[in-house]
């Protein structure tokens, strides 16, 4: 049914001229004030719409630097709201202007509804391209909504933990308390759901101290994943940077998200927790040039999304987006309102929902200039000056879709990446891949070849096992291939380069030994993960074994596939008494999380070396170890007596010293512990190696058999 539509707007309400800001709609006791941004439009209708499908036209007569704006008094907050932008219809020339589309504001704080795939969202006629369609998106299209939230945060500041003492728990606001027994029913899979006891308190006694969410921008599904009857649940496809995901809103969806989503971050803070948005600034919902027009799109084409170009000179561009996301199109930062709408939505998080860092996704699209990638570019200065965001946590995931792309160990500070080369040599290391240990122990200590050239720390790397692209923990040692045919696209999607290991045999087995082997395993990475020098990253659910049956792309499956099953009968709770005593002797022992590179030398005279490699014979690494493409087993000495880095007050910091051992051979290892002048005796702290449990007192001296594919921590006594 079309929507009734009163047109005489100036019997039922004045339009005041209002003011060019803030854009988005901004609500008082006298007016509610809208502003956007469509400087090549010819007219501009604000529609306000009732609950009975009404729709009211406000035409906008007052445009101030291409900004359309007016205040309408007796607006309420709750009120839907969208535009009806006039314009040019040239789309060989960028121009998409279509009145019948209703847009939503690229600045709403808080979007109603969900959308509806139907010809009716396309900007053009089906069968024809360039023609103009004629049918009324109004029905089927989300809209924004009138905020005005009085939250009380109730002293609530930033946190500014440093980075060396952080650990990130990656997970899903849906998938982690969809199925979560101890979660009332009616919040599950929302920001409430997040933030009960069940949820928070685990995290705290696991050992992380910030969540990195998956996105919570609202988003919308592919119109091809609609048609396969699935849908879009990772969430990186967005529609809006302002506004909070309306589907993980237990609250409603009229402005009751936005209180929801600080409650949730309030109750995460309250616990000291951190919380992190993984943000996709790099392409929008809107596709390519055949997708939908939702909202950038309609306003004006230009401001938001680069364009092919022509490789002729004096030619016009073709209707083409130059696509370096793999998405469709990639939203130009270059572009001055672009650069701006991403900083104000930068800033808008920080500041009023009171978030402590983002994670860019595809990060490399967004410091392009002149399609060349430039870490001078203006999103990184911009971000880089900004006294609000240069404070925060910055986490870029360093590549794009494209070859010239890949820039993991060159971005700026106050930057930190997602190194997925920690990711893919840890993975080797412990499936026998590995040609030799030399990688494995740059890894271990922080991967001083891609950060410690330009002066960075190594808490630049983002270290990773896992994340939620890709095999979870238990599917990387249960599985050499992927399972994805359940996402409709014949098993050609996500990527063949898995580097896991099924130990013998493809998928779930009821074989005691093999699942031993392959709990051990995920142990012995978690253990790794939580011990090497950098800023952890955990995938939720692998520390207790959560696993997607092979799927390793498991974007659009939003249901028990990827939610995290909480039953204790099938949990790898072996795994997670690993994961949280790595993470206790990180926390309460600096000597295992520095601020500082290690130099291999003492830190005061006389001392032992900060950090030393050793050979399983008992003796230091020799040159021509470090080349040995057999040797599979290595020692790693930290040394805290004393440490490298100082106090708060400069004063000397001292700590126990460690011996970590890697055994990653098929058979058990004799080792032998050196004998030297500074460590005696010692006790095993952690251990995959049954032989070796917690508790087992060791001297120097002493030999030792490692079991096969093993971690033992030993700590001095």
């Amino acid at each position: 049914m079309s929507p009734r539509i009163w047109r005489s707007e100036g019997e039922r309400a004045a339009v005041w001229p209002g003011r060019s800001w803030p854009l988005g709609a901004t609500w008082s006791e006298e007016s509610t004030n809208f502003a956007v941004h469509a400087p090549r439009a010819s007219a501009a209708w604000l529609c306000l719409l009732d609950d009975e499908g009404g729709e009211t036209r406000h035409r906008l007569t007052e445009q101030t630097l291409g900004i359309w704006h007016g205040a309408i008094p007796g607006v309420v907050p709750g009120t839907r709201y969208g535009y009806r932008i006039e314009g040019p219809w040239d789309p060989g020339a960028g121009l998409r202007f279509n009145p019948n589309k209703l847009l939503l504001d690229p600045f709403a704080r808080a979007v109603s509804g969900s959308l509806t795939v139907d010809p009716a969202i396309f900007g053009y006629a089906f069968g024809d391209p360039t023609e103009m369609s004629q049918s009324d998106s109004a029905a089927y299209v989300p809209t924004g909504v009138v905020v005005h939230d009085e939250f009380d945060w109730g002293g609530d500041q930033p946190m500014r933990r440093r980075w060396r003492d952080t650990v990130i728990y990656e997970l899903h606001v849906k998938g982690m308390t969809a199925l979560h027994d101890r979660v009332p029913e009616h919040l599950r899979g929302t920001y409430a759901g997040l933030a009960t006891p069940a949820v928070v308190d685990y995290l705290k006694d696991l050992g992380v101290t910030a969540v990195e969410l998956l996105p919570v921008h609202q988003f919308v599904p592919e119109p091809s994943l609609a048609e396969r009857g699935l849908t879009n649940y990772w969430g990186y496809n967005t529609l809006n940077y302002f506004a909070p995901h309306n589907a993980y809103a237990a609250s409603g969806d009229r402005g009751q998200q936005v209180t929801e989503f600080k409650a949730m971050v309030k109750a995460f803070h309250e616990a000291g927790l951190e919380v992190i948005l993984d943000v996709v600034y790099n392409h929008t919902a809107e596709a390519g040039a055949l997708g939908p027009t939702l909202s950038f799109r309609g306003f004006d084409d230009s401001i938001y999304y680069r364009v092919a170009g022509s490789d002729v000179p004096g030619e016009p561009a073709p209707d083409t987006y130059w696509d370096v996301t793999g998405c469709g199109n990639t939203v130009d930062a270059a572009q001055p309102f672009a650069l701006r709408m991403i900083l104000d939505s930068l800033r808008y998080w920080v500041t009023e929902m009171h978030v402590d860092g983002f994670r860019f996704d595809l990060m490399s699209a967004l410091t392009r200039v002149d399609r060349r990638v430039d870490m001078g570019s203006h999103l990184l200065t911009a971000i880089g000056q900004d006294p609000v965001l240069r404070h925060v946590k910055l986490i870029a995931e360093p590549w794009d879709a494209s070859m010239d792309g890949y820039r993991v160990g060159e971005f700026p500070p106050p930057w930190v990446e997602w190194n997925d080369q920690y990711r893919d040599e840890i993975r080797d290391f412990w499936r026998n891949h590995s040609p030799g240990i030399r990688q494995v122990a740059t890894r271990l200590a922080g991967s001083s070849d891609l950060y410690a050239d330009d002066g960075r720390s190594p808490y630049n790397s983002i270290n990773f096992i896992t994340a939620h692209d890709g095999f979870t923990l238990r599917d990387l040692v249960t599985y050499e291939h992927k399972h994805n045919e359940a996402n409709g696209e014949q098993n050609r999607d996500g990527t063949d380069n898995n580097r896991s290991w099924n130990h013998g045999v493809e998928g779930e087995t009821d074989d005691p030994a093999l699942i031993a082997v392959r709990r051990r395993q995920a142990a012995n990475m978690m253990a790794t993960l939580c011990l090497s020098n950098g800023v952890p990253m955990i995938t939720a659910g692998d520390e207790r074994g959560r696993t997607q049956r092979g799927n390793n792309n498991a974007y659009c499956q939003d249901n028990e596939t990827s939610w995290i099953d909480w039953r204790p009968d099938d949990a790898w709770l072996d795994v997670y008494e690993v994961t949280k005593m790595a993470l206790r002797l990180r926390r309460e022992h600096p000597a295992l999380r520095q601020r500082h590179w290690f130099e291999g030398r003492p830190t005061i005279l006389g001392g032992p070396k900060d950090l030393a490699w050793l050979h399983p014979s008992g003796r230091e690494m020799e040159p021509d170890d470090w080349h040995d493409p057999d040797l599979r087993t290595i020692g790693m000495f930290v040394s805290g007596a004393p440490l490298r880095s100082p106090g708060p007050r400069g004063e000397q910091q001292v700590d126990k010293s460690f011996m970590l051992w890697f055994n990653a051979t098929w058979v058990p290892q004799p080792i032998e512990l050196p004998e030297n002048d500074w460590v005696h005796e010692g006790v095993v702290v952690l251990s995959t190696d049954a032989k070796l449990p917690v508790g087992t007192e060791v001297k120097a001296g002493d030999r030792l058999d490692l079991g096969r594919r093993t971690v033992v921590v030993f700590r001095q006594s």
